[in-house]
């Protein structure tokens, strides 16, 4: 845009940039250890210090550790792992600690075997086994345990992430998870899902998991799904008054630490969510901005769950939506100057902050990611169809007079006035300090995009072209990443 073009027909109100005062990101612990065993070892001795039951699994038994959980629950106590021939050294260890008197042992004899009974008993610890041909008779018979239920929760057998993800809401209710396959409802559990003290049925996942035929059979069944395991458990969040106090967060693919990580959330009633080991899923994302989730606890090692995980979830910009508008673009060129086009250096910033959003953990979305053009209008209604939580034009000044130069942001009163103008002072400091280029200041103005948008809105304009010294920087690949990586912090700042 051209610097004296605006001075003609716009009223420029400079505004004194206050730099925000630091505020805490969102507040994420880590509950890990060396192997699974010494992962729900320290998940016990978190949830529950001590515990006279105890319910114990084989190394790889994830169907059993997950309808473990509700039988778990009833009795007061944790589920842990250990190694099918010998008890696991953490799990002992956490037997001592939790003192206790009681474990029940799911699963035959080739998951937990007779020798690792034996070591427990040699503790002057009781044990006791429930065990079943297949998952599917483990399961029911798990159930038969429990307290005559109001309701049962049917979920497919194999796929383990869905029997986690409503494991904390099964205990809470309890309600046993039975296990079914993808033909039918399996005869195993016909007798306890169809008994006369269940009222109701939560079947989980679509009808590739479980069919149409065996949730007909089910009493007042009601079915949660989502295309992937993430968006099954951010809709069993959503639908059930779980606390988002404390969130826990576990990898959708480690089914162990995820498993431990259903079982202290039941414990605390408190809710789940699901990642992948090395980014944030867009549901997960947007479920914790929806749900306004600002203190997690990971459970598993950083081989688990990464520190990038860890990072996004730390930071408040996780999940908001972000427009981010590079102005101009095909036919309109925007300002030239020294080699320099603004329409393609607004989507070469627009791209770096898109990726720098987004590895933060913001939803993003662009007006543009190519040489193409929309017209004002469009671009403000290409906001508003994303529902964006902010609105950022990216720009880039010029001037007949090439000594102009320097950093400025612009908001508009019109909408969202005093969120326009924190967005605005949160991210001026930060472009300014990134380049090393003048500071111009927040200045109100009524350009089309900013002053349409309902939405806390800003334009920046990063520097001029037309300068010799501005557009060496902005040539800059360097600096360049740096004003992205300045913007984002500004907008996680914003957040605050």
């Amino acid at each position: 845009m051209r610097s004296m073009m605006k001075t003609a027909i716009l009223s420029l109100i400079a505004i004194f940039v206050i730099v925000p005062t630091a505020l805490a990101d969102n507040s994420v612990s880590r509950i890990d250890g060396g192997s699974r065993y010494a992962v729900a070892a320290n998940v016990a001795k978190k949830g529950w210090g001590t515990a006279s039951t105890v319910v114990l699994v084989g190394k790889t038994a994830y169907a059993d550790a997950t309808a473990g959980i509700p039988l778990a629950y009833q009795k007061n106590g944790p589920v842990l792992y250990t190694n099918s021939k010998s008890l696991s050294g953490d799990t002992k260890k956490a037997l001592t600690s939790l003192k206790t008197k009681t474990v029940i042992v799911l699963g035959s004899t080739s998951s937990v075997s007779n020798n690792v009974v034996n070591q427990v008993k040699k503790m002057g610890i009781s044990t006791q086994r429930i065990s079943g041909k297949n998952r599917y008779e483990l399961s029911a018979n798990i159930a038969k345990k429990m307290k005559k239920p109001a309701g049962v929760v049917v979920v497919e057998g194999s796929f383990y992430a869905h029997g986690i993800a409503i494991a904390p809401v099964a205990a809470q209710k309890g309600f046993p998870i039975l296990y079914t396959d993808k033909k039918g409802l399996r005869s195993e559990i016909a007798s306890v899902a169809k008994a006369s003290n269940v009222k109701q049925t939560i079947v989980v996942g679509g009808e590739n998991y479980v069919t149409k035929a065996a949730y007909n059979q089910l009493k007042s069944p009601t079915r949660i799904k989502g295309s992937t395991r993430y968006d099954v458990a951010a809709n069993i969040v959503k639908k059930y008054n779980m606390s988002v106090n404390n969130t826990y967060v576990g990898r959708g693919f480690g089914y162990a630490t995820s498993s431990s990580a259903a079982g202290i959330a039941a414990k605390q009633n408190k809710a789940l969510l699901l990642t992948n080991e090395k980014t944030l899923p867009k549901v997960t994302r947007a479920t914790v901005s929806s749900k306004k989730i600002t203190k997690f606890t990971v459970v598993g090692s950083t081989n688990t769950v990464t520190p990038t995980v860890v990072n996004q979830l730390k930071n408040p910009a996780v999940g908001k939506k972000v427009f981010i508008d590079p102005g101009h673009g095909a036919h309109d060129s925007g300002a030239v100057g020294y080699g320099l086009y603004e329409k393609n250096l607004n989507l070469d910033v627009a791209k770096r902050l898109n990726t720098k959003l987004n590895n933060a953990g913001a939803l993003v979305t662009m007006s543009r990611t190519s040489d193409t053009f929309d017209s004002l209008q469009t671009r403000v209604s290409k906001g508003a169809s994303a529902n964006a939580d902010i609105f950022i034009s990216v720009h880039a000044n010029s001037n007949d007079n090439s000594s102009a130069n320097g950093t400025e942001t612009y908001y508009d009163k019109t909408y969202a006035a005093a969120n326009s103008l924190k967005l605005a002072q949160n991210i001026q400091p930060k472009m300014v300090s990134a380049l090393g280029t003048r500071d111009r200041g927040v200045k109100t103005a009524g350009f089309y995009v900013i002053k349409y948008s309902k939405m806390p809105s800003v334009l920046l304009e990063t520097g001029f072209v037309s300068s010799p010294v501005d557009s060496n920087i902005l040539k800059s690949a360097t600096y360049k990443d740096r004003l992205a990586s300045g913007i984002s912090s500004g907008v996680s700042g914003y957040f605050r």
